[in-house]
């Protein structure tokens, strides 16, 4: 089975190669999404929708906000955990609130977040602090990993726990998403022991990094499953009153629609998240439930953007005056050395 999987991957890479096969993935689950869209919101009325969003609770939207907002507080703790591993406990955690809010908020709306993400921490992290290529490009694999270890423990307990919710989103059976979610969660105790039991180094002769070893990994896990949770929960509010949905059910559809969207790598997901959503949540009217996801781009995406371009502005013209405010600052005349004071000389009247 090894020797299967080493031929295929190597052949994958020689003859087609993985950027080509992650573009072509990405693709096809654009036009499935696209496709879903257009059957599902052809008949769609755009007065009703306007209606349901102006019908809105205030309070919902409000605590919505709140829960987003923790939710992007949680996030800047990915750097922050980053550079700690990395051993850079210099950085300071408002160089790590910065880089982590206007990478995410900047990588989720430009689409392909490794890369532009990764710019945005760059500009950051090599202006504030310093930092090489080879430091960002450690923070991003370990943030990365902060994120996919959250997934794999919510979607994975999520689907252990009601498997019927995954299958409205991928279709397979019931019995099969619930061992598929046994099983990741039982590759997550697999990788936290194997981590826990010496040092595991990941890279190659460019660079090398160590893994977090065991506590911090629960760390890290723990700090994805807060970020998720409250992103689901603010989703969890803003949804409509009936039908009445489960809060696992709705985070299993959630998480499952959000990684579809990232895979796609289309700018916030546009299209295929909300096609998930829309095809995994049927039972609800069609008009309320397009309101409700409009308003979580808007709170989720469109908001912490015009923020962080705010933010990222506003430092880019920080850094362009400071070298003028500093040339034009008036040098400072060197003091004169004093003369060293002669003794004077006793004239003959003052010596008598």
């Amino acid at each position: 089975m090894t020797h299967a999987l080493k031929s295929i991957n190597s052949f994958i890479r020689q003859k087609i190669g993985w950027h080509r096969v992650g573009v072509a993935i990405g693709v096809s689950i654009l036009l499935i999404a696209l496709y879903v869209l257009y059957d599902y919101l052809k008949d769609i009325e755009p007065r009703q929708v306007a209606r349901a969003m102006r019908q809105t609770d205030l309070s919902g939207f409000i605590l919505a906000a709140l829960l987003f907002a923790a939710g992007y507080f949680t996030l800047t703790f990915y750097d922050l955990f980053a550079l700690r591993t990395i051993g850079r406990r210099d950085v300071p955690y408002r160089v790590a609130a910065m880089a982590g809010f206007c990478s995410y908020s900047i990588g989720h709306n430009v689409g392909f977040s490794v890369f532009s993400g990764g710019t945005v921490r760059y500009r950051i992290y090599s202006t504030a602090a310093n930092l090489t290529v080879i430091d960002v490009a450690k923070i991003c694999f370990i943030a990365g990993l902060t994120f996919w270890l959250g997934n794999i423990a919510v979607l994975g307990l999520g689907m252990a726990i009601h498997p019927e919710a995954a299958s409205a989103v991928d279709r397979l059976p019931v019995d099969v998403n619930r061992w598929l979610g046994i099983g990741a969660l039982a590759g997550l105790v697999i990788y936290t022991i194997w981590v826990s039991t010496g040092q595991r180094e990941f890279g190659r002769d460019g660079w090398k990094l160590t893994l977090p070893a065991g506590r911090l990994t629960l760390l890290q896990i723990f700090i994805g499953i807060v970020d998720l949770m409250c992103c689901a929960a603010a989703m969890y509010v803003l949804m409509p009153d009936k039908p009445s949905i489960d809060f696992i059910s709705l985070a299993v559809i959630f998480v499952s629609a959000t990684l579809l969207g990232f895979a796609s790598h289309t700018p916030g997901g546009l299209g295929v998240f909300d096609a998930a959503m829309l095809l995994a949540l049927r039972q609800f009217n069609k008009e309320e439930l397009l309101s409700s996801l409009l308003l979580f781009r808007l709170l989720y995406y469109v908001t912490p953007f015009a923020l962080s371009l705010l933010i990222m502005g506003i430092r880019e013209f920080v850094l362009d005056i400071k070298p003028l405010i500093v040339d034009e600052k008036p040098a400072r005349k060197p003091r004169r050395k004093s003369a060293a004071r002669k003794p004077r000389r006793r004239t003959k009247s003052a010596t008598a």
